[in-house]
């Protein structure tokens, strides 16, 4: 008997829906929102019915009904670190996302709640598929040099994971469980994370400004330059905040955050625009090489995915200078929405357990440290 599920992932001017009859994409689209009018709206939650009743508007016009649909997904904004996996949405799950318990005001936030309002009408499952909070690290992949100060994981987990599932499965031909990997995602944000045993060990913090630099992040910074920029440029606290998470990388360097835009300056010439694109790649590379110590040498496989993994020239200088450690394979683009319908039906096929949110933070620092 086949399962239907029914994602929605908002972004902040665009929800992406799409509807799935086991792993086949049956419907998919990306509701644009107009900028002025979600401005009308006092906080996140305000919008959910103005989100929710554009989607239906959507569905009607495109004639798809969503009678018969087994779960509705949502992206897991706002919920506290937790392990991966999937989780039932329930009264907690909500909480959390409206209040944002992780203290970041995303619309991934409307995620779960949009998902149990479709559930709530349409008589079906609700669930979120590894949270963007998902953490998984080692210990010792937790502490710095400042006591009190740790490195948390912020990584693009739903993509990260499903591709590192997909490619045990399809490539090794064994269990995500039962493999070592190091998977990268790279795009407005680049991740690069180790795997071991179906769970992310160690990676970089992006809304930390941990790893390598990316088209809007600073990536990782020598403190002491830091604090020259900031005195050089009267930066305060939020300015930095931002330079970690959006206005860094390409933007604080030549105002432009699209790598086409930046590779076609580099082969027009253009030294500047080479040397970020380089130097880029460069960091991914060192960091692809991080995690493979952190998995003793034993990585099977570098996964590659994410929007610039479309650029050969990227794919290209990352294998020349890792497929020593491990066979490169790409896969252009995201799985995310795959992501979150697969999450589902492995629940309902038995093969993954349904897991239930205690909004306890998984890590909240070392006992022994306080």
């Amino acid at each position: 008997m086949s399962t239907r599920v029914f994602a929605i992932n908002p972004g902040s001017t665009s929800t992406k829906i799409a509807l799935f009859e086991d792993e086949s994409c049956l419907f998919s689209k990306n509701v644009a929102h107009d900028a002025s009018e979600l401005a009308k709206y006092a906080d996140m939650p305000a919008q959910l019915p103005y989100r929710r009743d554009m989607i239906l508007q959507l569905l009607r016009e495109n004639d798809i009904s969503l009678e018969g649909v087994d779960v509705f997904v949502g992206r897991g904004g706002g919920l506290v670190n937790i392990e991966g996996g999937v989780y039932a949405i329930d009264e907690l799950v909500l909480e959390h996302a409206r209040t944002c318990a992780n203290g970041v005001v995303h619309p991934a936030t409307l995620g779960p709640q949009l998902a149990d309002e479709f559930a709530r009408r349409f008589g079906a499952k609700a669930m979120v598929v590894n949270p963007p909070d998902t953490d998984e690290f080692q210990d010792l992949a937790r502490m710095t040099g400042l006591k009190g100060v740790y490195r948390i994981s912020h990584l693009h987990a739903l993509n990260l994971k499903e591709t590192a599932i997909r490619h045990s499965r399809e490539v090794l031909g064994k269990r995500y469980e039962d493999c070592s990997l190091i998977v990268c995602h790279i795009g407005g944000g680049i991740s690069v994370s180790a795997h071991r045993k179906g769970k992310m060990v160690d990676g970089s913090d992006i809304v930390g400004g941990d790893g390598p630099m990316a088209p809007t992040r600073c990536g990782s910074v020598p403190v002491y330059g830091l604090l020259d920029y900031m005195e050089r440029e009267k930066a305060d606290v939020k300015t930095l905040r931002n330079l970690a998470t959006r206005t860094g990388g390409f933007v604080n360097h030549i105002g432009i955050s699209d790598a086409v835009e930046l590779t076609r300056r580099a082969s027009d010439g253009d030294e500047y625009a080479a040397m970020l694109w380089n130097t880029m790649i460069y960091q991914i590379e060192k960091a692809i090489g991080a995690m493979a110590v952190v998995l003793k040498g034993q990585a099977e496989g570098i996964l590659l995915g994410g929007g610039m993994v479309h650029s050969e020239d990227l794919v290209r200088q990352i294998t020349e200078s890792c497929s020593w450690i491990a066979p490169v394979s790409a896969y252009p683009g995201e799985f995310e929405m795959e992501a979150m319908a697969a999450g589902a039906i492995r629940v309902l096929n038995g093969e993954e357990e349904l897991k239930t949110y205690t909004g306890k933070k998984i890590f909240d620092g070392f006992a022994f440290a306080k």
